[in-house]
């Protein structure tokens, strides 16, 4: 099985749900370093459907300026395209494998689609 993994390794949970899949037998890691590659509007709203989240449930705002910038209270539409423009938004990991797509938070969370 092929599980892809927005990562970001300065993320302690990130680092978890790696390992995770990493130790997993027959899981084939794909590790996208989303800061470095970041996602387009499109992806974000097939992995927000996909984990049955809202843009608004998935946006960080520790460690940013999302507030300031009266994210949390912006439509679904605003916050993707401030995530597509600014991947630091986009809270961490998500992992999408054949069985599903989950926001790993906590990390166990990925053995649910492994």
């Amino acid at each position: 099985m092929k599980a892809v993994i927005w990562h970001n390794p300065a993320c302690g949970t990130s680092r978890k749900t790696l390992a995770i899949l990493e130790e997993a037998p027959d899981v084939e890691v794909e590790v996208v370093q989303y800061l470095k590659t970041p996602y387009t509007a499109g992806k974000l709203r097939q992995l927000f459907r996909d984990a049955g989240l809202t843009a608004r449930e998935a946006l960080r705002l520790r460690g940013t300026d999302a507030e300031e910038r009266g994210l949390p209270d912006a439509d679904d539409d605003a916050i993707i395209a401030a995530m597509a423009a600014n991947p630091a938004y986009v809270n961490r990991p998500f992992v999408e494998t054949e069985k599903g797509v989950r926001f790993c938070r906590p990390q166990d969370l990925v053995r649910e689609i492994l």
